[in-house]
């Protein structure tokens, strides 16, 4: 028996969860799936400018885990762009930040939401 996923911390849902093509050549049932935790990954690496060691800290989960997920997401990136198709984020094992960490990249959390984390 596999052993289960560790829940990833997640700061916040995307804002928007359907991203596709003004032609409407390709299915939405066909869409590239990618999954809410691949999300923050790129969120907080190329976004925020996380280094993966720093994504890994944050998301509470070991930095080749965060690789695992970074590449996987860029994947799906890279083919939604490249192929012209439907990208959906949704799912994934995650929790939601409480806004009870010491800092927080959302910076939308009730107890930190005048902090700003911007590593550029």
């Amino acid at each position: 028996m596999p052993r289960p996923k560790k829940e990833r911390k997640v700061c916040c849902l995307p804002k928007r969860n359907a991203f596709g093509p003004t032609s409407c050549r390709y299915s939405v049932k066909k869409a590239i799936q990618m999954t809410v935790d691949e999300y923050e990954a790129i969120h907080l690496i190329d976004l925020r400018g996380f280094t993966q060691e720093e994504c890994s800290k944050y998301m509470q989960i070991a930095r080749t885990t965060v690789q695992q997920i970074y590449n996987s997401a860029r994947y799906k990136l890279a083919e939604a762009l490249v192929e012209g198709k439907f990208l959906k984020i949704d799912g994934g094992d995650y929790i939601l930040c409480s806004g009870n960490e010491k800092y927080c990249a959302c910076e939308g959390c009730p107890k930190h939401k005048n902090m700003i984390i911007d590593k550029k």
